[in-house]
């Protein structure tokens, strides 16, 4: 043992001491909370790396990078557990570093590899990746927690007796989790493909649910009575900071960071839309890149406008009796009306400032009115948009530029009141058309909406709470209306296909018998006639199912065999049985139709004494059934006059309305049972398109004279499948098959709107 200790290279083991543990009562509450939430997300996150590895597999394009997507399934799969301990074990002491007041910034640390002898080294292409990887990865976290992070970090700096706590060194803010999380998976023996799929994969379900965490431990430590309404006064660092207003976080609701204890996990995650945060981000980038490292730098207080003096020409401009987003412009001129905008407030932001001349925009304020420029600039040239509402809507520029101005989070938080505003008007203007607002109802409520906002908005971000409110209500009961009607125009347009296909059928079932036969006049004007209009009848009300339907048809069969000669004594044994039942069932399908009585008693007798003759073998003229019914329609035989006519030479009356089986005659079509109509090219773009199209779209019709008529499709007809399309007040405007919709999309003369909040 002495020999073995005085080895350098020997290590000798002992036993394990236990840490002391340093930790106060409030920092240990921390701890439990938190971990035992997060680590059940590290839980959550292994539980979906081998669906996602394995899509990836499938997907990959050579057998070589399968292979490594699945051995890096085994490989995480095996050695799971130990990096769920390791990884704990990391965060656990970094609680013990920070209570101990070891904790240092962690944003940007990873293992450097050794510098050779001349100092300098190029860092190792693996560790770079990781690196940017989880770099990225914190920064797009810290910015969107940025609430919920700062209250932890206030109260975390009361539980350690003042010492400053940031992002950076909070043991459970993003920095220290990712760190903790690359450390731990250097066990996997992974290639960096896989290993990245991992971090992204923690990104997902780990730093995605670190606010509902934060939220859980702000609310432990303000029922323990630590900091119970501390407030977020935005406090950047050095990147985040630069060229940042300092009229960002002016309004309470923004940036007040009071937490009830009772505000639930949902509640602070429906805050902010890291998806939204991030498209923000990136485009403050690209703005930042187009404007080169020289151009508007620097901060109000190094020479720049103030957020104030910007915010009082854009009142000035508000209040100004000629906007100049004017309401007659016409779409070609959006980008022009922006950049008269952003000039004229330029202009005046100048007249209001005595050394103007050496001041600049900030680079964050440009950035702006750069993207609320390009939002009206769309506005103004929108599709989806009426010329009219482009107009009404261009307006509301000004307003919200100072918006973006005051609450930066207008780009960032889809629930943000001026957000939803402006998305309830485009979605309202997206169904307006002059036909279906006559009355001009919803022109004159959008008006006033964007009216009220240009008066009453100053500051006060509650303005556009108001106006929400108010307009979804208008919009709530003016939809209730719309949909009655609508429903009554699917229910009516249900009904007429329902008719229309039961006529269809009975056509072809009578048809599928009768078409190539030569019968008597008689048997087929009772079948092409009344009988028809009986089978259209009993299967709308009994279904196709139905015993009386299945009598119908047997009655059917059995009528046109009693109309063809007997030629045996059993065949006319079996036709004196018949006779009975055919008279009760047909009197049953005439008096199911109304059919009159002194019509029926007609008929009835024609009909004995054509089966007189039957029975007694006469020779009996015969035809075929679209003769018959030709001739029918064109001599019009009324009524009283085919009473003394043969009975074996007349058939009952056309009636006013042509029945199903004479419709389908007249028409040219027989209506054979195999009969298909010709598939549309399933590979021709505008009818994948029209396929595509769902219930609730809208569309935009043109008709030749130039008139534009917005509706929406309500129902497919699930029978012929057309496409049923009614206005915002619920009225028909049109159905139309699926291929003359494509051929309109063809030629330009139907638009399909997209559904899309226009702010997204």
């Amino acid at each position: 043992m002495t020999a073995a200790n005085d080895n350098p290279n020997v290590v000798v083991l002992s036993p394990r001491q236990a840490p002391v543990d340093r930790l106060g009562d409030l920092l240990k509450l921390v701890r439990g909370v938190s971990l035992k939430r997060i680590n059940a997300l590290v839980g959550t996150l292994f539980e979906n790396v081998d669906d996602a590895l394995f899509d990836l597999a499938e997907r990959a394009g050579s057998n070589a990078v399968q292979t490594e997507y699945f051995d890096g399934m085994r490989e995480i799969r095996r050695k799971r557990h130990l990096v769920e301990r390791l990884f704990h074990e990391q965060a656990s002491r970094a609680f013990n570093d920070f209570a101990e007041g070891k904790a240092h910034t962690v944003a940007g640390e990873g293992p450097q590899p050794s510098a050779p002898a001349g100092g300098l080294s190029l860092v190792d292409d693996v560790e770079l990746e990781e690196s940017l990887a989880v770099s990225s990865m914190i920064a797009k976290a810290e910015n969107r927690l940025q609430r919920t992070l700062y209250q932890v970090n206030q109260r975390l700096s009361v539980i350690v007796g003042g010492g400053k706590v940031d992002d950076a060194n909070n043991p459970i803010g993003p920095a220290a989790l990712a760190n903790a999380f690359r450390v731990a998976v250097r066990e996997f023996e992974v290639n960096v493909q896989v290993k990245l799929i991992v971090f992204k994969l923690f990104e997902r379900y780990v730093i995605a649910g670190l606010e509902a965490v934060y939220d859980e431990v702000n609310i432990e430590l303000i029922r323990a009575g630590v900091l119970p309404q501390v407030r977020h006064t935005v406090a950047r660092n050095a990147q985040s900071g630069a060229g940042a207003s300092p009229a960002a976080g002016l309004l309470g609701h923004d940036d007040a960071g009071e937490i009830n204890p009772t505000t639930t996990a949902h509640d602070a995650q429906t805050v902010y839309d890291p998806v939204q945060a991030e498209v923000y981000h990136t485009l403050r980038a690209l703005l930042a890149s187009r404007r080169g490292p020289m151009h508007y730098g620097g901060e109000p207080a190094a020479g720049g406008f103030s957020a104030t003096d910007l915010l009082s020409a854009l009142t000035l401009l508000q209040a100004s009796p000629t906007p100049p987003a004017r309401v007659e412009a016409e779409p070609l001129d959006a980008a022009q009306i922006v950049q008269q905008i952003k000039q004229e407030l330029l202009a005046q932001v100048g007249r209001l400032t005595a050394d103007a001349k050496d001041k600049r925009v900030t680079s964050a304020d440009e950035d702006t009115i750069d993207l609320v420029g390009m939002l009206f600039e769309y506005i103004l040239r929108d599709r989806n948009l009426p010329a009219q509402m482009q107009a009404l809507l261009g307006r509301l520029q000004i307003p919200y530029l100072k918006v973006g101005i005051l609450d930066r989070h207008l780009f960032a938080q889809k629930t943000h009141p001026a957000r939803r505003l402006l998305d309830l008007l485009a979605d309202a203007g997206k169904s307006w058309s002059e036909e279906s607002d006559r009355d001009h109802r919803l022109f004159d409520r959008v008006k006033a909406t964007v009216e009220t906002v240009l008066r009453d908005f100053d500051d006060d971000v509650g303005v556009f709470d108001r106006e929400v409110a108010s307009f979804s209500d208008f919009i709530g009961q003016n939809r209730k209306r719309a949909d009655l009607a609508e429903q009554r125009a699917a229910d009516a347009a249900r009904g007429r296909e329902k008719l229309q296909a039961a006529r269809q059928r009975a056509a072809r079932e009578i048809l599928s018998r009768i078409s190539d036969r030569n019968l008597p006049p008689i048997v087929h004007g009772v079948l092409s006639r009344p009988w028809a209009n009986y089978l259209v009848l009993t299967l709308l009300r009994q279904g196709e199912e139905s015993d009386e339907w299945r009598n119908a048809l047997r009655f059917t069969d059995e009528f046109i065999w009693s109309a063809q000669p007997k030629t045996t004594d059993n065949e006319l044994a079996r036709l004196r049985a018949l006779l009975p039942p055919l008279q009760k069932a047909l009197r049953h399908g005439l008096t199911t139709v109304a059919y009159h009585e002194a019509d029926m008693q007609r008929l009835l007798a024609d009909l004995a004494l054509f089966y007189d003759r039957v029975l007694a073998g006469q020779k009996l003229e015969t035809k075929k059934v679209d003769e018959v019914i030709r001739e029918s329609v064109a001599a019009a035989i009324p009524t009283d006059a085919a009473a003394g006519a043969t009975a074996d030479a007349v058939a009952p009356a056309a009636p006013a309305s042509h029945s199903p089986v004479e419709e389908a005659v007249l028409d040219g079509t027989l209506l054979a049972a195999d009969e298909v109509s010709a598939e549309p090219d399933a590979d021709d773009e505008y009818l994948r398109a029209v396929k595509a199209i769902k219930p609730g779209s809208w569309i935009e019709f043109v008709d030749e004279s130039g008139q534009r008529e917005r509706a929406k499709l309500s129902w497919i007809s699930p029978i012929s499948a057309k496409y049923l399309f009614v206005n915002r007040r619920g009225l028909k405007v049109c159905d139309k098959t699926a291929t003359s919709l494509a051929e309109e999309l063809r030629s330009g003369s139907t638009t399909i709107l997209e559904e899309v909040p226009l702010f997204d």
